[in-house]
Formats: C-alpha cells, sequence, structure tokens
C-alpha cells in the first residue's frame, strides 16, 4: 500500500502541474486496468497452468510473487501485464495486474492479435461454401448464354441477302447509268 500512495501522489502532483481536473473512475476499475495495459503491454503474460504464465512475447515461464495481490485468489487470470521480473530460483512477476486479451490486441497490435474461434472459422467456411455455389451458379447461367449465343450464329442466313453500300440504307434499283443519263 506504501507503493500505491507514493504512486497517487505523484499522480496527484503531475495533474496540480498540469491544471487538470481530479477526477475519480468510481467503480469502474476496468478502465485503471485498461490504462496500465496501455503502458505495460509489452510485458503480458499469459495462464499456462496452475499459478505458471509464460511470457507472451517471449515463450519464457514465469511465476506469480508471492506478495502479489493476485497470489492465492483461487482464481488466475487468463493474461496478466506486470512491472517487473525478479530472478531467484524461478522468475517471479511482481506489480501484475489482470488484464483483458482483447485490450492486448488493441492497444499493442504490433505484438498481438486475436486468432479466430471455431464458431467464426466455420462462419467463414459456411460463407465460402456459399459463395462458390453462387459463382457456380453464375458460371452456368454464362456458359447457357454463351451456348445460346453461338447456337444464334452458327444457324443458317435467312434466305435474302443484301448487300449493303456505304452512306445508303438502300441502293436504289434505279441509278442514273441505268436510265440513260
Amino acid at each position: 500500500m506504501k507503493k500505491v500512495r507514493e504512486v497517487h501522489s505523484q499522480l496527484l502532483e503531475i495533474m496540480e502541474k498540469q491544471r487538470l481536473e481530479v477526477t475519480s473512475c468510481g467503480n469502474k476499475w476496468d478502465i485503471i486496468r485498461k490504462c496500465i495495459c496501455s503502458a505495460y503491454f509489452h510485458q503480458a503474460a499469459r495462464l499456462k497452468g496452475i499459478g505458471e504464465y509464460v511470457n507472451a512475447r517471449t515463450g519464457m515461464p514465469c511465476h506469480l510473487h508471492p506478495t502479489s495481490a493476485l497470489y492465492g485468489m483461487g482464481y488466475s487470470s487468463d493474461y496478466v501485464v506486470y512491472h517487473e521480473l525478479i530472478m531467484t530460483s524461478k522468475e517471479f512477476m511482481q506489480c501484475v495486474t489482470s488484464v483483458e486479451a482483447e485490450w492486448l490486441a488493441e492497444l499493442g497490435p504490433m505484438f498481438y492479435s486475436i486468432k479466430e474461434s471455431v464458431h467464426s472459422i466455420e462462419e467463414g467456411k459456411a460463407k465460402a461454401a456459399e459463395r462458390r455455389k453462387q459463382m457456380e451458379q453464375e458460371l452456368a447461367e454464362a456458359e447457357e448464354a454463351l451456348e445460346a449465343e453461338r447456337e444464334r450464329l452458327s444457324a443458317p442466313p435467312s434466305s435474302r441477302r443484301a448487300i449493303a453500300t456505304p452512306g445508303h440504307s438502300q441502293t436504289p434499283s434505279r441509278t442514273p447509268r441505268r436510265l440513260g443519263f
């Protein structure tokens, strides 16, 4: 709690120097946790086993320090961020905060991303199959139209053929030469 009071007093001093209004988040602890996650997203760890975490970027195993507030809670968070690692016989995380996986992907997209879940993969496959069926139907319609056009072009021409003359819609049957002019 001593560390908490020190940080609180430092934050109050900074707020006063910057002439910012001091407001409380009330019971909305997720706001504070998300702020901490935005600062420490590069020091995140995911749950591997009972009480054992693995650094999300390096894969180094680490454990909650016995003095941590999350230690011995009876509940292990899926993801945590920590301030420092203490190297003894094991690597212990100190100043640990529980965070959400979505926050890590949102605040540190250069390091983290969210994989598609089984449901979204199945939905993607269903959409792809539906799109494939639609494209096959469009292809069949286009082939039918092409075949109809080929049949129209290969049909015997009409019995009367006309010679087209540029600039005239019809060639007159009487020309000046035939009339003797």
